[in-house]
């Protein structure tokens, strides 16, 4: 590959995948794996943004709780009880560059798309762009991303998030954490504990 094919060369396609589909943990976990660092990294931070004072919006705190509860060896921050979003996110990255060497971060946000999109979780490279759809201005974050499209855009962004579903949120939630989480089990899992991570049933959160 010459230099101008390497510079005009175009990132991979996003992965996308509705989270009703019988093996979307199991396949999302499979794509987060190639997107994650092919060596064990010393620190891997997931910024999940999000308020739960909007139940669209509340997608990423809810992905971050349940991340906490499956405890995966990673840095969790932004949850129900400690929210990252537009007021905070700022001094959280600044925090997380303080206090972590070279961290690689994973960004997850809700995000509005197409009617026949709703429900969908995608994942690829480069950063998750918070605010975006409700024409706000706040920096990008992470290495890679992950979003969930839940509900429509286009007309009244802040009525819309408001009033999204909550179950549907919590479903997308719930594939989203038990995802990432293998993924990042099979990361920096050692001989000893691969039977373990294989094992889906073993370790996935269940919904009421």
């Amino acid at each position: 590959m010459n230099l101008r094919d390497k510079f005009f060369q175009k990132k991979p396609a996003a992965y996308r995948i509705h989270h009703e589909d019988t093996l979307a943990m199991q396949t999302l976990s499979e794509r987060l794996s190639v997107l994650l660092p092919a060596r064990r990294m010393d620190s891997i931070v997931i910024v999940c943004i999000g308020t739960d004072r909007s139940t669209g919006d509340a997608l990423g705190p809810l992905v971050g709780t349940k991340l906490q509860q499956l405890k995966p060896k990673a840095t969790v921050y932004g949850t129900l009880e400690s929210p990252v979003h537009a007021v905070n996110l700022n001094d959280v990255m600044t925090s997380i560059h303080q206090q972590h060497t070279k961290p690689f971060i994973i960004g997850i946000d809700a995000c509005l798309g197409r009617l026949h999109s709703v429900g969908i979780i995608t994942a690829g490279e480069g950063p998750v762009k918070p605010g975006a759809g409700v024409k706000k201005e706040l920096p990008e974050v992470g290495d890679i991303h992950l979003t969930g499209i839940v509900n429509v855009s286009g007309f009244m962004e802040y009525f819309v998030l408001q009033n999204t579903r909550l179950n549907l949120v919590m479903k997308m939630a719930d594939v989203m954490a038990n995802g990432l989480f293998h993924s990042i089990e099979s990361l920096l899992e050692t001989p000893t504990e691969k039977n373990r991570v294989s094992n889906w049933g073993d370790d996935l959160l269940q919904l009421p």
